[in-house]
């Protein structure tokens, strides 16, 4: 009963026209505290492990040759690539890989499936480093009871545990009461940050000279795999750079781009030269670089600081696995699960059962199985980088096709950018032996249930209506029937409004009545995020007692048919108290048909199992509801 359609004509617009209008500086604010969580965290670990893979002893010119690699990855990968151009790819106000690979479908005014594939590779990507962020972040920050409080060491893993697991058993309560705190909490990080960096930048100026992008480059050139090695750590600094474009549609460019360069951007690089200059008076202090530049009383506060920022940072990847998981039931990548709004006011803050517990079981099983930051920083990034070659490869289309720039323009725009995410790739398919091949273990799990719940449905839709006839030749029939005709309207529900629904046949069948009006209601997902009201229903009348009537939502909302009805003009009123809704509830069994491999066919129908009520999800009254089932066999 709900479907894509893949070419709709409503055309991007104004990145804030779906926000609630509030002041710039609030709007920065909260694009800290969510927006940069995951980045914001990585100098605890990115130069660290940088420096670990340089050797055990690096010489001053190789720490100003990864310093270098860090502050320029930051310029070209996050500033450049997406806060200047990527942003502006935006699906009315949208961003993230599926609201992408709408674009990039609309772009093309038809159906790819290579586009499709990019797309679902993009958001299984995501599920993988969405489990890694909380896990490796939280750990990093624990670690620092390791300098602090060295006799704590052994609780590092079980601390973290608990703040995990405390983390993930509150999201049922909403993040509306503590949002608040997010953006002064992670703009306070971001300042302590730069001063710490600022502190050793005055004491060492040396390091200076990593602003210079030939030392990075030399340090790549005459290291052979070293210098590769590095790389794929040295990425770890831009894991999170996909988030800006992800949570543009909480925010908008704007607030993004102020919060990057005024407040994020300088404190990061002032940070990340600090660590440098600090490797560079005390290389013994590498092991636990970023704690112990700080002055030793100002540690343990610091310790706290960072476990609150990571907290954060963990906060955002699960709102924004919510959200993603959202975006995928409506275009029909992933069964019907259970939603629960968590706020009044905000639409956007959501809150999804199954997909919690399954990420706090992969996050423990993480934390228990890898035990450290470091451990972790090996299975850490082959996931962004995955992503960040989609999005440049969507991206091209978009520029060549949605904008009109022609082929030759987008790709001399992109393939720089592209040239530099698949050397990102490359590096990060080093740490595959090490553990990298977990979140691409992840992917592929999560891909291939996407792909299967999308064929298996498609067969189930085709193999229930085989059989059927046109809903036309239908119509005319009834014209000359003589079966009897009772009072009020029926909806009948239905993803294939040229044939007869189930639920219309099967209570012809059974009852032996029509009502006196008949409706065909179809509820259809567009390319677009939302659909105005005055575009949200078609209404065309097919005889003096048939109609057909389609609904339409973007992939962010969520269909409420009864207040479309309320709405709906054209001629036939709907008066919900004589008004029955007709569900067709298919029931999927195991046949003997060879449409899908044995077990495809398992894993389909125990999706179809647990896809949440229809009812419940189209938020119609279960007062008014008939439900008929119809048995399928695949």
């Amino acid at each position: 009963m709900n479907s894509v359609e893949a070419t709709d004509a409503a055309a991007g617009g104004d990145d804030d026209s779906q926000h609630p209008p509030r002041s710039l500086p609030v709007l920065i604010l909260g694009s800290v505290g969510i927006v940069y969580g995951d980045i914001g965290t990585s100098p605890l670990y990115a130069m660290k492990e940088s420096l670990l893979h340089a050797g055990a002893s690096p010489s001053a010119p190789e720490i100003i040759g990864i310093v270098s690699l860090l502050v320029w990855s930051l310029i070209v990968v996050v500033t450049l690539k997406y806060v200047v151009l990527i942003l502006r790819a935006d699906n009315q106000g949208e961003g993230g890989a599926l609201a992408l690979m709408a674009l990039t479908q609309r772009a093309l005014a038809r159906r790819s499936t290579l586009v499709l594939v990019l797309g679902t590779l993009g958001a299984a990507l995501f599920y993988g480093d969405a489990i890694l962020t909380p896990a490796i972040s939280v750990l990093s920050a624990v670690e620092g009871l390791k300098v602090t409080s060295p006799g704590l060491e052994a609780y590092v893993v079980p601390i973290s545990l608990a703040l995990i697991v405390g983390l993930y058993a509150v999201q049922s309560f909403g993040t509306s009461k503590v949002a608040g705190f997010f953006g002064p909490i992670m703009s306070t990080w971001f300042l302590v940050l730069g001063l710490i960096g600022l502190v050793h930048l005055v004491a060492n100026p040396a390091i200076l000279t990593a602003l210079n992008p030939i030392n990075g480059l030399w340090f790549m050139t005459s290291h052979g795999i070293v210098g590769f090695t590095v790389l794929g750590s040295v990425f770890l600094a831009v894991t999170g750079a996909e988030a800006l474009y992800a949570d543009l549609g909480h925010f908008g460019k704007k607030p993004i781009r102020f919060a990057w360069l005024f407040i994020v951007a300088p404190c990061l690089i002032l940070n990340y030269l600090g660590q440098g200059a600090f490797a560079l008076s005390d290389p013994a202090a590498i092991e636990n670089l970023f704690f112990l530049s700080a002055p030793e009383w100002a540690r343990l506060p610091l310790v706290f600081l960072a476990t609150a920022a990571t907290i954060i940072a963990g906060q955002a990847v699960i709102t924004g696995a919510f959200s993603l998981t959202q975006q995928a039931i409506q275009l029909g990548l992933l069964p019907r699960l259970e939603i629960e709004h968590t706020s009044a006011t905000e639409r956007g803050q959501i809150y999804l059962p199954t997909i919690n517990w399954l990420m706090l079981a992969g996050v423990v099983a993480l934390v228990l199985s890898f035990g450290s930051s470091s451990a972790l920083a090996a299975a850490y990034g082959i996931a962004v980088t995955g992503t960040m070659v989609v999005t440049s490869l969507m991206a091209i289309v978009v520029f060549a096709y949605g904008w009109k720039w022609g082929i030759g323009l987008a790709l001399l725009v992109v393939l720089p950018f592209l040239a530099i995410d698949m050397a990102f790739l490359a590096a990060n398919a080093l740490k595959i032996v090490d553990g990298g091949w977990l979140p691409l273990v992840i992917a592929a799990i999560i891909m291939g249930l996407m792909g299967i719940w999308m064929r298996g449905t498609r067969l189930a839709t085709r193999k229930a209506t085989e059989s059927s006839e046109k809903l036309t030749d239908f119509t005319r029939m009834m014209e000359r029937s003589s079966v009897t005709r009772v009072p009020g309207t029926a909806i009948f529900l239905t993803s294939t409004p040229e044939i007869v629904p189930d639920a219309l046949r099967h209570n012809l069948k059974h009852n032996h009545v029509l009502h006196e009006s008949n409706v065909v209601l179809t509820v259809r997902t567009t390319t677009a995020p939302f659909v105005p009201e005055a575009r949200r229903a078609s209404l065309e009348r097919i005889d003096k007692n048939f109609w057909s009537l389609e609904l339409r939502y973007g992939f962010l909302e969520e269909p409420n048919i009864l207040k479309a009805l309320i709405q709906v003009r054209g001629g036939l009123k709907f008066d919900i108290m004589s008004t029955t809704f007709f569900v067709g509830r298919r029931s999927i069994k195991a046949g003997r048909t060879r449409l899908m491999p044995r077990w495809q066919r398992s894993l389909f129908i125990k999706m179809a199992r647990h896809s949440y009520d229809a009812i419940d999800y189209f938020q119609i009254p279960a007062n008014r509801v008939v439900e008929l089932g119809t048995r399928v066999n695949l």
